[in-house]
């Protein structure tokens, strides 16, 4: 979007066209209002990379535990236990070193080969094809089948999960909208499993909802129990919504800007050892997740002014990454750079299937690549999603050639 430098700044995240490219925005806000505060939504915002680096792991002020979305926490929606993206310490380090047993390196490394087969599946009928979606052919199906095959869901059922999740998330709010989400959202979100759960209680397999069916958490005084049965139907949740929608999102965005930078693209043809750094600087350059909100648990100073105890904040990671006193410039996509980003977070709750989500998207460019060296993007066709926790593509189709 063009920004008017003599506008009034205004940033809100339920707006779709700021939504759409609010880097012109949050370069206004880094640069004029550091500290930025939104009256009509009643939140503040820190958009530079010091502020954010620093915000990110200080669990003690900026709390998750009402909800690290702008629509959840602000709506004051009651978080269920289990969802560890919206919980915070002592609790959070319990359920996190249950997860963290689960997400092994060994079982990561096992599922390459699988992420492999995956992206072969979706992409070899469209080998003679005149283009295909980077989205709808490949970054919404080989995640799905990833984290569907890593529960333990069946592929008929893989499908309608991500269908509903996607329902649930989606913003439809333009500017003056709230981004209003139903009080349901969390009873909805869990019950889509609940009839996966209780077959799998009685059919164990080697999949992560029967290790969660059969995990202990030790509780902080050294007591050991079974996680209750609500517990690992919010585990589930979060582990599919999460392992679906962001991915989905990087895949998006790297075949966007593999397809607008064709030199660094045949690079890659002819090095494929460089992708990796490809995966990074698409995870700075287009976040998928690039606002985490927090509740302030206690008075905090900022730029000069007081930020009070029950105030809302968000933590615009994705400005971070784009921040000029971190990066030389940093508008420019350079599969060179080195320098890391925010783009997983920081401290306690740093993005706990990070793994995965490079393991899958640096796989995805191997396989298209072998496939494809040249595409454009059809953006007369292309749409954006509108969801509550992560920016990115709906659908992005490329004609090759």
């Amino acid at each position: 979007m063009i920004t008017d430098p003599t506008a009034e700044l205004y940033y809100d995240p339920f707006d779709h066209a700021i939504d759409d490219d609010p880097y012109p925005i949050w370069k206004r806000m880094r640069a004029e209002a550091p500290l930025y505060r939104n009256d009509e939504h009643g939140f503040y915002a820190l958009s530079r990379y010091d502020d954010v680096a620093r915000a990110l792991p200080d669990w003690q002020t900026y709390r998750s535990g009402r909800g690290t979305t702008a629509d959840i926490l602000f709506s004051g929606i009651e978080v269920p236990p289990g969802i560890l993206l919206f919980e915070d310490p002592p609790l959070h380090d319990l359920h996190r070193r249950l997860l963290s047993r689960v997400f092994t390196p060994r079982r990561m490394v096992a599922v390459e080969d699988l992420v492999r087969r995956f992206c072969s599946d979706a992409l070899d009928p469209l080998r003679d094809a005149e283009g295909f979606d980077f989205v709808a052919d490949l970054g919404a199906f080989m995640p799905m089948r990833t984290i569907g095959y890593l529960l333990g869901i069946p592929e008929e059922g893989q499908q309608q999960i991500r269908d509903l999740n996607d329902t649930l998330i989606t913003v439809s709010s333009d500017r003056g909208g709230s981004g209003d989400i139903s009080p349901m959202v969390f009873q909805q979100s869990i019950a889509m499993f609940a009839e996966y759960i209780e077959w799998r209680a009685s059919h164990p397999s080697d999949d992560l909802m029967t290790e969660l069916l059969n995990a202990e958490v030790e509780e902080q005084d050294g007591t050991r129990r079974r996680l209750e049965r609500g517990e690992v139907l919010a585990y589930t949740a979060m582990i599919a919504g999460a392992g679906n929608e962001t991915t989905a999102r990087l895949i998006g965005f790297m075949g966007q800007l593999l397809g607008e930078h064709p030199d660094q693209r045949h690079e890659l043809v002819d090095d494929p050892s460089l992708i990796p750094s490809a995966v990074e600087e698409t995870l700075r350059y287009e976040p998928p997740s690039p606002v985490q909100a927090r509740y302030v648990a206690r008075d905090v100073e900022l730029h000069g002014h007081t930020v009070a105890e029950g105030s809302y904040m968000l933590l615009l990671n994705g400005s971070a990454n784009r921040d000029e006193s971190r990066y030389t410039d940093p508008d420019s996509y350079d599969i060179h750079r080195t320098g890391g980003h925010l783009s997983f977070g920081q401290g306690l709750h740093f993005c706990l299937g990070s793994a995965l989500a490079r393991l899958e998207a640096r796989v995805a460019f191997e396989e298209v690549l072998r496939r494809w060296t040249d595409w454009h993007v059809d953006y007369d066709n292309a749409r954006r999603a509108h969801t509550s926790s992560v920016r990115g593509w709906a659908r992005l189709p490329v004609t090759m050639g």
